[in-house]
């Protein structure tokens, strides 16, 4: 059964409802949340996005990532998909920011997380191919040599993110 997202305007607001597929074909503004897990030194642990994803398959992206149901809350999703995507129950999750719907950001609204958390982690197969551990040099050296391996939201976070680092 095909997930229901709800649809939004300018201002995040609710306005309808639609299945996930014509969301994305017809670019509607919907939610997503972002969780960024760092381990004790402060590497950022990133997932390979499965090649069976319809958006953005085999690119890099955050630890954790995924849509809002419907009805749902920011953070109930983030800490949904963190146990279903890293197969764990989350740490304290600390909201960060809210990046704006975009053609960067998939046109979603998304909140952003972060937590500590070091393993060990079960990652759902159905959604990740691999994740692993990168340094903040790491990340800013791939972003500027080969920026189309990781997604766009993904991007769009860091830039935000980097100086808070």
């Amino acid at each position: 059964m095909e997930e229901i997202f709800d649809v939004v305007d300018e201002n995040d607001r609710v306005i309808g409802q639609r299945p996930r597929t014509e969301v994305h074909r017809l670019h509607l503004l919907h939610r997503a949340t972002h969780v960024l897990v760092f381990n004790g030194v402060g590497e950022l642990f990133l997932q390979k996005r499965s090649m069976t994803k319809d958006s953005s398959p085999g690119l890099w992206d955050s630890s954790v990532s995924g849509h809002l149901d419907q009805g749902e809350s920011y953070e109930a999703c983030a800490r949904r998909e963190f146990r279903e995507e890293l197969g764990v129950d989350p740490p304290p999750l600390e909201r960060l920011f809210k990046v704006a719907a975009s053609p960067e950001t998939d046109y979603e609204f998304a909140w952003i997380y972060r937590c500590g958390y070091e393993g060990p982690m079960q990652l759902q197969a159905e959604e990740i191919d691999e994740g692993r551990w990168f340094s903040s040099p790491q990340i800013d050296a791939w972003i500027s040599t080969r920026p189309e391996e990781l997604t766009t939201t993904f991007r769009v976070i860091w830039e935000r993110l980097r100086p808070q680092l």
